[in-house]
């Protein structure tokens, strides 16, 4: 890849989604996220010898909200093996909203259907060990810092506050799935544990970098240091294509064609097989929550790299 001619292609592809800053919404259900700029654009590209390419605001830092759930699943998975995690969770996409209670009412097992929608998230949090909060927190830190080799990662302690104080459909979820036998750790430490995960901050520069990971196969980019295991990554890489832009997945599988993992911050982490992790931020959300000028740009740029896996 010429970097120079890729730079420039990823400024003007930057550049040509502006417009869609100006559509939809941020996520005003929780009010810290409504007080964001929502004009911001910031896209970044890493490469798999550690090379960042980026444009715009992509050093702009914002919470992964659902992007999180990536990082929980693999300690979950790394820490109880898969069999464990999926008699708990499912691995279908579901058609519903991602903080739906629907079918955990609805299926006969209660089981979430999968690991990216809220009730799937919250049933992973409440498998991660550690002896308190704070250690179980630690060990998504501890693998995010090491896969982006930034130590610095941490809460925004706002986000959080805001998030626990507005949460009410969240704890609906984790109490039915507590009453359906699904949640077997205590409801209120699950709930700050799940609430902490989302409160991560990072930049798209940092996603990027968690994205080639990823697109590695678990393997860290300049020294060959292998995190997490490479069937991990792959179930991981699966269900950011299946659901990974909550109920908007089948559409942005054939529209842009990568792996994919949003948030309601604004927030996508994208991932091309053994070529690139990109980070993308654009806090302005569609109806299904996700970033509108974030899915434009990654759609622009599939294309014009022909990034697409399928």
């Amino acid at each position: 890849m010429d970097l120079k001619q890729a730079s420039d292609q990823l400024e003007q592809i930057r550049n040509q989604s502006l417009e869609f800053t100006y559509m939809g919404s941020v996520a005003s259900y929780i009010p810290e996220l409504a007080k964001v700029e929502r004009h911001q654009l910031g896209v970044a590209v890493c490469l798999p010898d550690g090379t960042i390419l980026s444009a715009g605001d992509a050093e702009v830092p914002f919470s992964m909200q659902s992007i999180s759930k990536i990082f929980s699943l693999i300690v979950a998975l790394c820490q109880n093996g898969k069999d464990y995690v999926f008699r708990h969770v499912g691995k279908e996409p579901t058609g519903d909203p991602f903080n739906s209670i629907i079918k955990l009412e609805t299926t006969e097992s209660h089981k979430p259907l999968n690991p990216m929608i809220n009730a799937g998230a919250i049933a992973v949090a409440g498998m991660i060990r550690g002896a308190n909060v704070d250690e179980r927190l630690d060990a998504v830190l501890a693998l995010m810092r090491k896969m982006t080799g930034n130590p610095h990662l941490s809460i925004n302690q706002a986000v959080y506050c805001s998030e626990k104080k507005t949460a009410d459909r969240n704890r609906a979820l984790a109490w039915f799935l507590k009453d359906s036998g699904i949640l077997e750790t205590d409801v209120e430490e699950t709930l700050d544990l799940y609430f902490r995960h989302c409160s991560i901050e990072v930049t798209a520069k940092d996603v990027a970098t968690l994205g080639m990971v990823l697109a590695a196969d678990g393997i860290l980019v300049n020294t060959g240091e292998r995190v997490i295991p490479e069937e991990v990554a792959r179930i991981c890489k699966t269900f950011m294509v299946t659901c990974g832009m909550y109920n908007a997945s089948g559409e942005f599988a054939i529209d842009v064609g990568i792996p994919a993992k949003s948030g309601v911050a604004g927030g996508i982490m994208a991932t091309v097989p053994q070529r690139m992790g990109i980070g993308v931020f654009g806090p302005s959300l569609d109806e299904k929550g996700n970033s509108v000028a974030g899915v434009k740009l990654l759609e622009l740029l599939s294309k014009e790299w022909k990034l697409g896996i399928f």
